[in-house]
């Protein structure tokens, strides 16, 4: 064996892991956006192609991917969250893994190891590969080109017609360009704000779904936070990496920060000094910390599915669920939350049982609401197919850095007044752990004026069970103000 004869796998292994290190610095949760995984595919083909024809080998198959999967897992272990750490063996850890790692590979890996075996192949054109490596080969092959073309499909949003805007657009707040949808049907109409809610989530679909009668009333800016959505790849234009990294960055000041952000916005884009604010869930307590900081902001908040205290929440939901499985024979569960004890915990699957198991234990007739209730409407064109794989991974990763972040909040104590009137809607069934603690809130809280409007058949996402309604309380907001934008 010649010095040539192993210099040359061992820099074409090298190539491949030089490659590993720069997706870890560029994408260190994977391809999450149409131009990542188009350059993925393309880099790791050229780089795989490369590395098969310098080493003349076949072998460089399974030696290129190998030393780019160490090299990346190296690379990016200063990252944190679900879809990057050890996988863990859970129900939400195996998705994590799959829509993680599973399409980082297919997107990254996959096409390394094709170009490597077309890189050795051109050097052996006196061979003759068989048939079944050549089959293999071609409709390996086939998939990529197909997944490659599927996620390359951009996202769109219909029109809304003259004199309407209708646009998925993106705005910056700070060091971060933040996606977000906007429509209605009168650019001149008064602008509505809409803070979705669990961290990492997104509702565009769901606002298309179910509430697209806002739009004849308002400009309707739906947000995808930080870390969620379209957000959820947003990166730091100071040149940094995405905006989840490093998750210390993550926090309920910035999450606020980020609301007032695109406020600002929205009022210098359609001239309003004043526009309206919308939160859900998790995105409630944004919503408000926002209001009772720039009050002189808003028109009104409007609060649904309204969060007060997590932790007592939380406490809430682990007792309810542990009774529940205990009156229902779920044995397993009732022992899996009795050896962990109530939260809070200091990692985001401690919580899965009572995330996994809160839709059932406050189960209640859906029969009289629209299916909102369960559909948070992925499949519309607004997302990208990327965004529609990385859903959970988006909600995991960026609770696990955000949710602990916001456990010290009690809006009880923290927010005794807000200087803007204040509309709640929330459900007849809506959980214990968020009814009880709003209900006292609600009674302390001073407004200039305060409104409640219980739906009695919905449950958490009321607004989204009963649009209709919802839009009629909305449209009573709006009258309250004489309808100003």
């Amino acid at each position: 064996m010649t010095v040539k004869d192993v210099w040359r796998p061992v820099t074409a292994v090298a190539l491949a892991a030089v490659w590993g290190v720069v997706a870890a610095r560029w994408t260190p949760r994977g391809p999450l956006t149409i131009t990542e995984a188009l350059c993925s595919v393309g880099i790791s083909a050229v780089v795989g192609l490369a590395a098969g024809w310098w080493s003349r080998s076949r072998w460089l198959m399974l030696a290129a991917p190998a030393a780019f999967v160490v090299a990346l897992e190296l690379a990016r272990m200063g990252v944190r969250g679900p879809s990057v750490d050890a996988p863990h063996l859970s129900t939400f850890g195996m998705i994590a893994l799959v829509t993680g790692r599973g399409v980082h590979g297919v997107l990254s890996v996959l096409p390394l190891v094709l170009g490597a075996a077309y890189g050795a192949g051109l050097t052996r054109r006196g061979g003759r590969a068989s048939r079944v490596r050549r089959a293999g080969t071609g409709v390996l092959t086939a998939a990529l080109a197909a997944a490659t073309v599927a996620v390359a499909i951009p996202a769109r949003t219909d029109p809304a017609g003259p004199g309407g805007v209708a646009e998925l657009t993106t705005v910056d707040v700070g060091a971060y360009r933040l996606g977000m949808m906007i429509r209605g049907v009168d650019t001149a109409a008064p602008v509505l704000l809409f803070i979705p809610g669990a961290p990492g989530g997104s509702e565009i679909g769901s606002m298309r779904r179910y509430l697209t009668a806002l739009e004849q009333r308002f400009v309707v800016a739906t947000l995808d936070r930080r870390g969620g959505g379209s957000s959820y790849p947003a990166l730091d234009r100071r040149g940094g990496g995405p905006a989840l990294d490093p998750t210390t960055t993550v926090t309920l000041d910035s999450a606020v920060a980020d609301t007032l952000a695109v406020t600002d916005h929205l009022r210098d884009r359609f001239h309003q000094q004043k526009i309206y604010l919308l939160g859900h869930s998790g995105g409630s307590i944004i919503g408000v910390l926002a209001v009772q900081r720039h009050p002189e902001k808003y028109h009104a908040y409007i609060g649904t599915g309204q969060a007060v205290d997590l932790v007592t929440s939380d406490r809430m939901f682990y007792d309810d669920i542990l009774a529940w499985a205990r009156a229902t024979g779920l044995d397993d569960l009732a022992r899996q939350l009795t050896d962990r004890g109530p939260p809070p915990y200091r990692d985001l699957y401690s919580y899965e049982p009572i995330m996994t198991y809160a839709p059932k234990a406050y189960d209640y007739d859906h029969s009289p609401n629209a299916k909102g209730a369960a559909d948070f409407s992925i499949d519309v064109p607004e997302y990208t197919l990327l965004e529609k794989i990385h859903t959970l991974n988006a909600i995991l990763d960026t609770w696990s850095a955000l949710y602990p972040a916001m456990q010290h909040v009690d809006l009880r104590r923290d927010v005794p007044r807000l200087d803007v009137p204040v509309y709640f809607v929330q459900g007849g069934h809506e959980m214990r752990g968020l009814a009880e603690p709003f209900d006292q809130w609600y009674e302390l809280l001073q407004a200039p004026r305060k409104h409640r409007d219980v739906f009695e058949t919905a449950g958490h996402r009321a607004m989204f069970e009963q649009p209709d309604r919802f839009v009629a309380t909305m449209n009573r907001v709006l009258a309250d103000s004489g309808g100003t934008g």
